[in-house]
């Protein structure tokens, strides 16, 4: 191997791991949705935690898209308002994890 073949990892690994750094994880995107929504963020930040690892990406997305459902003139989203709002998306999976975080979250409030 030569100097030069050398150089080229030594300066793409670390250009790969700064934009690694750089890109939003999941849950933060679903925790800003939540509140978005109108959940309060210790409750959305509590709820996007279990939800990451039990839904996939496509269904994250759907949750984080009722952030436009959001009417400015109700102050928070309850809880209960939230999960009637998302039963909307006809999925299963999505409601009932969703709940359970929901659930898990408001009694450990």
């Amino acid at each position: 191997m030569t100097i030069r073949s050398l150089r080229l990892p030594c300066i793409t690994l670390p250009a790969l791991f700064l934009a690694s750094c750089a890109t939003v994880s999941p849950e933060a995107r679903v925790r800003a949705g939540l509140i978005d929504a109108g959940l309060p963020p210790s409750t959305a930040g509590c709820m996007a935690e279990r939800m990451v690892d039990r839904l996939s990406l496509g269904q994250l997305r759907r949750v984080q898209s009722l952030a436009s459902l959001r009417n400015s003139h109700i102050g928070d989203l309850t809880v209960d308002r939230f999960l009637y709002k998302l039963r909307a998306l006809e999925d299963p999976e999505i409601l009932a994890v969703t709940s359970k975080a929901a659930v898990a979250c408001t009694l450990l409030r």
